[in-house]
């Protein structure tokens, strides 16, 4: 096999600013969206928020199939520090799970819901100040995690970790200690590269610390001159993503040749789902052309690799 032939690529509904609740962005055609992907050369999405896409499996799937679009997972953000939260985290993965499996989808993807606190320190977690998770909290993890699993599993889903700004896992170093919270389980890592590099993180780093556990990424590229004003200034990740810190995949800052040679070295091979978080309505050109420039670049990158 050539190397280049190790990555498949997706995209996913968050690149044309669609938010994680109903509202404007929700008013966007879904089928121009998958239309827009199939045209790009993507072969497969992301589910996005449940709702956004029709919830029946049976409507979906007439769509996906039609534009040689594999669905492969969905981003389900859980409050995980909440002691209360277990039961309404675990219906929630059921009634989304429930869906992708219908599919034949791999992956749910889980991650810490943002949070008011945290936002405010977004890109500096490691301000004084900053919250963090108690030892109480940590264990409530490792339980919610084990649970988590447990339903993921009964759907046949892989359940993989992602790391994310804003949250309680954002840093190098938190992710250790989620890891090591959950050492008892067998989830995995979705290295999300432009959420690595904002909470100050390397993503090739990352990449050879958990070869073991990497089993499916999310493809960011970030402004590091727009990153840095955000943190001088105390930006949220709201206001840092409306000053467009997140770039076309090749025009910003993070190192795309090495972390595919990095990816080679440790034998992943799979899929990457290339997104931008946008602000719907404001994005700089049209999402259509973004996420073609990106998969242009990207698949540069890939084919080099055997050269």
């Amino acid at each position: 096999m050539r190397k280049s032939e190790q990555f498949l690529f997706a995209s996913a509904p968050d690149s044309w600013g669609v938010l994680d609740y109903p509202g404007a962005s929700w008013e966007q055609s879904f089928e121009k969206m998958l239309d827009e992907m199939k045209a790009a050369g993507y072969t497969g999405t992301e589910l996005g928020p449940y709702g956004f896409f029709p919830t029946d499996p049976e409507d979906l799937r007439p769509h996906l199939v039609n534009r040689g679009l594999r669905l492969l997972g969905s981003f389900v953000p859980v409050k995980m520090g909440d002691m209360d939260a277990g039961t309404a985290v675990i219906e929630r993965i059921k009634k989304v799970g429930s869906l992708l499996a219908a599919l034949g989808a791999p992956f749910l993807v889980m991650a810490d819901d943002q949070s008011e606190g945290r936002n405010r320190f977004s890109g500096r977690a490691y301000d004084p100040g900053c919250p963090a998770l108690t030892a109480e909290q940590w264990k409530h993890v490792a339980s919610l995690v084990a649970d988590a699993e447990r339903v993921a599993s009964d759907f046949g889903l892989d359940l993989v970790f992602h790391p994310h700004v804003a949250t309680h896992v954002e840093t190098p170093e938190e992710c250790e200690m989620f890891f090591h919270a959950t050492s008892h389980t067998g989830i995995g890592l979705c290295l999300d590269t432009g959420h690595c590099y904002y909470g100050q993180g390397d993503p090739l780093a990352e990449a050879k610390k958990y070869a073991d556990k990497l089993r499916f990424i999310h493809i960011k590229d970030c402004d590091a001159t727009v990153l840095g004003q955000a943190r001088q200034s105390k930006w949220t990740f709201e206001e840092a993503i409306e000053h467009r810190v997140f770039t076309i995949i090749g025009q910003g800052d993070l190192d795309f040749p090495g972390f595919f040679r990095t990816l080679v070295d440790i034998g992943y091979s799979g899929w990457s789902v290339v997104e931008q978080d946008v602000k719907f309505g404001e994005t700089a050109i049209p999402s259509a052309r973004s996420v073609a420039e990106s998969l242009k670049y990207l698949r540069g990158v890939v084919e080099s690799l055997d050269e």
